[in-house]
């Protein structure tokens, strides 16, 4: 059932749209939009009605005038005579929203509650978390965005990420060249958090971002526009590494990033894997989850992974289980209900050395999965000169 907007309502959507480029505002936003209307107030349209996030309002789809495509230069240092692009302008963001959904099995650790804390006063404040691989960096900002129900923005930095694809870029739309927004603007302009996913496999390509990393508005220079962060705005990065490279060569494709960029995070965050207590409760949850559970298994599995580790940390082995491998292994169990044979297959990534020595430590510490029989093989007949070997 399509409802019925008034005149001002819709006058109040086609500014909107002309003014922020986008179908979704903050309710900043709309009450300053209402405001230069000569209205007071906004709250017909700031309501759960068309809110679809916090502090975050939808600019519904309705029958009225449309916006008119205009023609600009596709640089505004380019003159008036060259060839002229077609373009929407401003663009509308239809990009849909996205807010995490909250995981029943996660387990809160670490920097989790001021991370939070950081996320919801609303101020603009870019934290780096650095640790090694499978411990929890990423996921960690995704429940907290889901605990806090706002806006996250991913974006999966490469070494061939550059401006282009965080700023914004031409693209060919219906046969017409026209200007999409990046991940970065649109976060900015919803007052989104930006999760920058290993940020130390990038170049100098994303030097783009430092003033967004000051809190300052970005110029869009292809298109001559000026953009300014939304008030809840954030960055959050995560990587391995410290942006100094890898020097024992563990992530390799990780660079020595530029000091004046890394300088622009405030706080890095040094984040370790789970205390033994802790990561026994989340592969324990995580058993029952898949519904197959095993407390004996969980806490055996915690103390082989804990076993392993202060045994990287001494030298004594090049490999590490990291708690994202405990999850493989556990949802290997639920499929093959085998403990050892779970291990075996989510081990043999390792070279043949290292993964002989990390089964032969399990069978150790869980004595019972060498009390099962052996399975009995058919023996294959021997074959003779006489043998009939044509199988039908």
């Amino acid at each position: 059932m399509m409802t019925k907007f008034k005149d001002y309502q819709i006058d109040f959507f086609n500014k909107a749209q002309e003014r922020f480029g986008r179908s979704i505002i903050s309710k900043t936003e709309a009450l300053e939009l209402a405001n230069e209307m000569g209205r007071k107030t906004a709250t017909w349209f700031v309501n759960p009605k068309f809110r679809v996030a916090r502090n975050q309002f939808q600019i519904p789809a309705f029958d009225g005038p449309q916006m008119v495509a205009q023609v600009v230069p596709i640089n505004p240092e380019v003159s008036l005579e060259q060839p002229m692009i077609k373009n929407p302008v401003p663009v509308v963001d239809t990009t849909p929203v996205y807010v995490p959904s909250k995981d029943p099995n996660y387990v809160k650790f670490g920097f989790y509650k001021n991370l939070a804390r950081i996320v919801k006063s609303g101020q603009f404040y870019p934290v780096w978390i650095q640790g090694l691989s499978g411990n929890g960096k990423t996921m960690m900002v995704e429940q907290v965005a889901a605990e806090l129900k706002r806006e996250l923005f991913r974006i999966n930095i490469t070494a061939e990420t550059d401006e282009d694809d965080l700023l914004g870029h031409y693209t060919l739309v219906d046969g017409q060249t026209i200007w999409e927004d990046g991940p970065v603007v649109k976060a900015m302009e919803r007052g989104a958090l930006l999760l920058l996913d290993e940020i130390d496999y990038a170049t100098m390509k994303i030097a783009c971002l430092q003033p967004v990393l000051e809190g300052k508005g970005v110029y869009l220079k292809k298109i001559n526009r000026w953009v300014e962060p939304s008030h809840g705005f954030n960055v959050v990065a995560t990587a391995n590494t410290k942006g100094k490279g890898s020097e024992d060569g563990r992530f390799i494709g990780t660079n020595i990033m530029n000091e004046a960029f890394l300088e622009r995070f405030p706080i890095t965050i040094e984040q370790e894997y789970p205390s033994v207590a802790v990561e026994k409760n989340i592969v324990t949850k995580l058993l029952d989850s898949l519904g197959c559970p095993d407390p004996d298994f969980a806490a055996k599995l915690v103390s082989w992974s804990d076993i392993i580790r202060k045994t990287f940390y001494d030298g004594g082995v090049d490999e590490i289980i990291a708690t994202r491998r405990l999850a493989h292994i556990c949802k290997a169990y639920s499929i093959f209900g085998d403990r050892l044979q779970a291990i075996e297959l989510c081990i043999n990534r390792f070279d043949e050395e290292t993964k002989t020595s990390f089964k032969d430590l399990y069978t150790k510490v869980d004595a019972d999965v060498n009390d099962k029989p052996e399975e009995v093989k058919q023996e294959e007949p021997e074959l003779t000169e006489d043998s009939d070997l044509t199988p039908f």
